[in-house]
């Protein structure tokens, strides 16, 4: 038989038909003719192949991966499959490349990340964006609302982490009364420790405090739960069925969190106050009544008022990250692990972050 090289014809449809031999000898002239291909080819018939071996098969795979074309689209004669087969399940596992040190691999690394970071931003934003439209559409429609899972997700991120955020608030506030007693004892105005607990569990703890508890507790719960779905092509079947994740696995959780996570920051206000409380009974021997008397006298509403609005936006910030990341897992055990690490830590860095921006715009109002 004639050595013919490989070539390839284009049709107006967008069919491109494959000749020639595609073999290690003619590895550059295959090169070629695939930069040479039309930018809107999306089938290729590759049953005019005189012959193929693993380089002609790992050029097309690069080819169609390069051109976001289904390999699936691409036909090739019977004799030809069960080598194409072989080379397609194997042509992924090549060695991974040793991590490279140095200034420029920092910097590549660096940039990397960046890139990254923009992304989940982008993305956050469009899901909070296409959730908020949703929760419009439950006013016109709520037959779409989901009832029974919204209350069993109150109950699993708002009365089981009662016991924890109580304790870990009444401890925190004992720890803040120990300290500022302290620093006030030098001035013998340890009585002030009452305003002390009092300003910073209202404004700034008890949210806080409950927020990177349920940032821990609840996101990395969403992640689990949607991204086990998502590897057992439950979502997908949620959509082959006509119906809409977003109603069904999101927005229940969303409505969920901006329900109890001010409940939760009240009952955290009210321990952390509780266990200044009992440092100041019990170490600087300040009667009780004394000190609830102080405590009445010097309370301001509008401290609590502070705490207290910024906890749904702290929630609707968590659920929103955790459920995102879990419709983003990949279908692997190894995704979901990563997906939740990564919800945790979003989750926390940006309550922390709007927190503090929060604290800095209040303080410019004067409240």
């Amino acid at each position: 038989m004639i050595d013919t090289a490989p070539s390839l014809d284009a049709d107006p449809d967008g069919r491109m038909v494959l000749r020639g031999r595609w073999t290690l000898s003619h590895a550059g002239q295959i090169g070629d003719a695939l930069r040479d291909a039309p930018d809107d080819a999306r089938e290729v018939d590759a049953t005019r192949i005189d012959r193929i071996d693993s380089v002609g098969v790992l050029q097309l795979l690069r080819f169609a991966h390069r051109r976001g074309i289904d390999f699936e689209q691409f036909r090739f004669r019977d004799d030809h499959r069960a080598l194409v087969a072989a080379i397609e399940d194997v042509h992924d596992d090549r060695p991974a490349k040793k991590k490279e040190y140095g200034f420029a691999a920092a910097l590549g690394r660096l940039g990397y990340a960046m890139v990254d970071n923009g992304r989940e931003i982008m993305a956050l934003i469009s899901f909070l964006g296409e959730n908020l439209a949703k929760l419009m559409r439950l006013i016109k429609e709520p037959s779409r609302f989901r009832l029974t899972p919204t209350v069993a997700h109150m109950e699993q991120v708002g009365l089981d982490a009662v016991p924890l955020v109580v304790l870990l608030s009444f401890l925190v506030g004992a720890v803040i009364a120990f300290l500022g007693s302290t620093i006030l004892a030098e001035f013998g105005a340890q009585i002030f420790v009452v305003e002390l607990v009092n300003i910073a569990f209202l404004r700034e703890f008890g949210v806080l405090l409950t927020a990177i508890i349920l940032a821990g507790r609840t996101a990395s719960a969403f992640t689990a739960q949607i991204g086990a779905m998502v590897s057992r092509e439950e979502v997908d079947a949620i959509r082959t069925l006509g119906l809409d994740p977003i109603d069904l696995l999101v927005l229940p959780r969303v409505i969920a969190l901006m329900v109890m996570l001010p409940l939760l920051t009240f009952l955290a206000m009210i321990a952390g106050l509780a266990g200044g409380l009992t440092v100041g009974v019990f170490s600087l021997d300040i009667p009780p009544q004394g000190y609830l008397s102080r405590m009445q006298d010097t309370f301001e509403l509008r401290h609590m008022v502070v705490g207290l609005a910024k906890a749904p936006v702290f929630a609707l910030l968590i659920a929103l990250i955790g459920c995102l990341e879990g419709l983003q897992v990949e279908g692997t055990a190894q995704s979901v692990g990563e997906r939740t690490t990564s919800s945790v830590v979003q989750a926390i860095a940006l309550v922390i972050v709007l927190d503090a921006l929060a604290a800095l715009w209040f303080m410019e109002l004067g409240w």
